[in-house]
């Protein structure tokens, strides 16, 4: 055949209704004229064929449950059936947005029911780097529809988003899951998009000097003998464990050795800069959707300083390869975490505080504040279901026309003022507070910076906080830690997220 269609598109696909939809794949030069259509629309389009390359561009299509596309040229025709045309998402990030359906504390129920919702599923396949690996995994991949089995290893987060868009909206919503365990945002995006800025290109220069001299095969046989290793010992760890749950960290590497995550960097290391953009992102654009959800930003708490930067960049590097710079983007804010054994280096605290400040100087962002659905001493916490409907409501908000910020927004802090020794805080969206148990977390310092404990007080919409042990307040701040109990919520439910009012000073 002297073409072919990129693998996004199969039998069962979901297409974003309401846009123009790309459709595009691979040409031979020699190909003639290519022509796309969707028969029970009576649409047919031309394709434009470039170095190797060939894009379509349907007109803007109505919701449709069932239906059909065709990609010709000459003689030679692919046909996909039972194609939806409706609302679709990207699902991008890391672990807790790769934390699987048939893991999640209500998956079991989630897998009994899934049958009769209208989502569907595509999975991006996971491979280290462009190999024939890659290549066999991405021709055998395809959209899945809902069901006990065929549901099991979908993102928890993405159904439980996708669930409600879709009973919300009345139609099929469609999921492209784009996610890998322990990455980096550096890990999905243009080299460019990482030197050009001297705050955040040590990602990229840390990267080289780490190859410098290593042969392509080397690289490679490094990573491999990792593997080995590190599989050999996740068996040995995990024994541990079963044996002994309460198991301290330390003990577990006396017994284990030691634990060499995530491995030598190279070409084959998932976790090099640039690494899955190049396997996975690239490859998936620029397949028409609504917009993106992103859960993602544990493995990036060592820069936590830089994470605003390096978030910007990665949502201008998609939207710039999904050819559209105002395409929504609905981020989740960090929950409360912290290990055991760890200090509380409060860098969790710095990379929530990021997440915000990019929802709030980036157009067309949503942040889906999630500060109570962490878990102590677990990274990846089971119940996945008030993620996936905080990122419904914030796509409600600000995609789908719900004008009612209350529903979306807790109360957010806008400002303070020194009043004698209190300081009093002012909040935005704040209709009322609702706490739950002992209200703790506030933090009041003077000039010298050094912090401490404050009482509380709510009125109505502000909240004055002040401490015997500091006479002349100076700054404030509110959950400044990477794991607390959570006790200050919005009247709708949603905590207040954590803040601190003068960022210089810290």
């Amino acid at each position: 055949m002297n073409f072919s269609v990129a693998p996004l598109f199969s039998d069962n696909m979901v297409l974003q209704r309401n846009k123009n939809v790309r459709v595009f794949g691979e040409c031979s030069e020699d190909c003639a004229d290519i022509t796309v259509s969707v028969p029970e629309l009576d649409i047919t389009v031309s394709g434009i064929c470039s170095n190797g390359r060939w894009e379509a561009l349907l007109p803007s299509m109505k919701a449709c449950e069932k239906c059909s596309l065709a990609v010709s040229s000459g003689q030679e025709k692919i046909l996909f059936s039972n194609v939806a045309v409706g609302e679709v998402w990207l699902a991008g990030g890391q672990s807790n947005m790769e934390f699987e359906l048939r893991h999640e504390k209500h998956g079991a129920e989630a897998l009994r029911e899934c049958a009769n919702e209208n989502v569907r599923f595509y999975y991006t396949p996971k491979c280290e780097m462009v190999d024939n690996k890659l290549e066999n995994a991405f021709r055998q991949s395809g959209w899945n529809l809902p069901g006990e089995e065929n549901a099991v290893s979908w993102s928890a987060v993405g159904y439980y988003f996708a669930k409600a868009l879709s009973r919300r909206l009345g139609v099929t919503v469609g999921i492209i899951g784009c996610n890998w365990g322990g990455t980096s945002a550096s890990a999905w995006m243009k080299r460019e998009y990482l030197s050009r800025d001297s705050r955040i290109s040590s990602y990229s220069e840390d990267y080289d000097k780490a190859v410098e001299g290593k042969t392509t095969a080397q690289m490679i046989a490094e990573y491999d003998e990792y593997v080995e290793y590190h599989t050999a010992w996740e068996q040995k760890m995990q024994k541990c464990y079963a044996q002994r749950p309460d198991i301290k960290w330390d003990e577990v590497l006396k017994i284990c050795g030691e634990n060499r995550y995530p491995g030598p960097m190279g070409c084959k290391n998932p976790m090099r800069p640039c690494g899955l953009y190049e396997t996975m992102i690239s490859r998936v654009a620029p397949y028409t959707i609504a917009g993106f959800i992103y859960y993602q930003g544990e493995s990036d708490d060592h820069r936590p300083e830089v994470y605003d930067v390096l978030l910007r960049n990665l949502i201008e590097n998609w939207r710039e390869d999904w050819k559209d710079d105002t395409l929504p983007f609905m981020l989740v804010q960090l929950p409360m975490f912290k290990f055991e054994a760890d200090p509380d280096y409060k860098h969790w605290a710095k990379i929530r505080e990021a997440q915000m400040k990019v929802y709030t100087t980036v157009k067309n962002t949503g942040i889906a504040v999630a500060l109570d659905c962490g878990e102590f001493n677990n990274i990846h916490p089971t119940d996945k279901t008030q993620v996936g409907y905080r990122l419904y409501l914030q796509a409600m908000y600000h995609v789908y026309g719900d004008s009612n910020k209350m529903k979306a927004f807790p109360p957010v802090y806008r400002d303070y003022r020194v009043c004698k020794d209190k300081i009093v805080l002012c909040f935005d969206n704040c209709d009322g507070f609702d706490v739950r148990g002992e209200l703790n977390g506030f933090e009041i310092a003077g000039a010298d910076g050094v912090f401490c404990s404050a009482e509380a007080e709510i009125k109505e919409n502000i909240i004055e906080i002040r401490s015997d042990k500091v006479i002349a307040p100076v700054q404030a701040r509110f959950k400044w830690t990477n794991y607390a109990e959570v006790e200050l919520f919005g009247k709708n439910g949603i905590p207040v997220p954590p803040f601190r009012t003068h960022k210089e000073m810290n």
